[in-house]
């Protein structure tokens, strides 16, 4: 059986739970307009409103497909557990990283759904979040990018 995204706990923090709420706002929003669109539409007969018709159709299905994921990936999350241990990482943690040249890299530990590295926020699933969940300060943490091997150690877990 095929395990979706939707049919699994997901686990988010505060800020990845807002801007799901936010993108449930926005989706709903864009439904009205295309509904709206759709009503005006209606109203005509001519064969360029026919195929104005037909592709408002198809983008009002994307966006209630993608309403109905986003429902269900809200109505299965949950908030990171706030008390957890700082002892070992895990999915929520912030995590500092300091690599051979000295330089310190601070990442937080998500869920797939709310990564964006560009954030500072990693999966739980990328090569380096599956090394570091269970991991502790001190410990070094190695994953492979192609054929080059990258280490960073551990120093710290906020």
């Amino acid at each position: 059986m095929n395990t979706t995204i939707t049919d699994r706990t997901v686990y988010l923090s505060k800020k990845g739970i807002k801007e799901l709420k936010k993108t449930l706002i926005q989706l709903e929003h864009d439904k009205n307009k295309e509904l709206q669109l759709l009503r005006d539409l209606d109203k005509t007969n001519g064969r360029e409103e026919r195929l104005e018709r037909i592709d408002r159709l198809a983008n009002l299905e994307g966006i209630e497909i993608e309403l109905d994921e986003k429902k269900s990936l809200l109505a299965n999350a949950k908030l990171i557990p706030s008390k957890r241990t700082r002892l070992q990482v895990a999915i929520g943690s912030v995590v500092e990283l300091l690599d051979n040249r000295g330089r310190k890299y601070r990442y937080t530990i998500v869920d797939s759904v709310e990564a964006n590295p560009s954030d500072g926020r990693i999966s739980n699933l990328s090569p380096i979040g599956q090394n570091l969940i269970g991991k502790t300060v001190q410990d070094m943490v190695k994953w492979k990018n192609g054929t080059k091997t990258i280490c960073f150690k551990l120093v710290k877990i906020l």
